[in-house]
């Protein structure tokens, strides 16, 4: 195909461009059946993936799977994300308050342990390190989005304290004063 630009380059997938963005989401235990509940998980998509792989043995033969795949997790993980972040405020608003905190230093100390891992593997070299660096820094920010939604939460808490206690103080409405 010819455009204004010059001839176009077509393009081949490789496996390694599934690696493009951050990697899926870790889901935590305690909040994953509502979580994943009702998300395309695109295992379908990827069985038919592995069995053209199979097959063909090279990649260039299975590019409407890759290009499928990637589509699919890349939605899936988008919306696993907005999930997750959802139900870490729902609990920094609806959990009791000292757990909450807990929760809150567990993803904290999780995120410090994350941040030198991640400054570990930056001595790693080759492949291996840049999938090492790639997954723990894609870790690394999902866990800071999760302690930035629990911490909403918890702010939003006091808010509703604030709005609850303020007319607790008045004895009711009086227009004549």
């Amino acid at each position: 195909m010819i455009d204004d630009d010059g001839p176009m380059e077509e393009t081949i997938l490789v496996g390694d461009d599934l690696m493009l963005g951050p990697p899926s989401p870790l889901i935590p235990p305690d909040i994953a059946s509502h979580v994943l509940e009702g998300v395309e998980l695109c295992d379908g998509i990827l069985k038919k993936l592995f069995l053209c792989l199979q097959v063909h043995d090279i990649e260039p033969f299975c590019q409407d799977e890759i290009a499928l795949y990637r589509r699919c997790a890349e939605e899936r993980d988008k919306e696993l994300r907005g999930r997750i972040q959802e139900s870490e405020r729902k609990l920094g608003q609806l959990m009791p308050e000292e757990r909450a905190k807990e929760r809150a230093n567990q993803l904290q100390s999780e995120v410090t342990l994350l941040e030198r891992r991640l400054i570990l593997a930056s001595g790693v070299q080759g492949m291996e390190g840049f999938r090492q660096r790639w997954s723990l820094h894609g870790r690394l920010q999902d866990t800071k989005k999760r302690l930035e939604a629990l911490e909403q939460g918890l702010g939003n808490r006091k808010e509703q304290k604030g709005i609850i206690q303020e007319p607790q103080g008045k004895k009711g409405w009086r227009f004549w004063q």
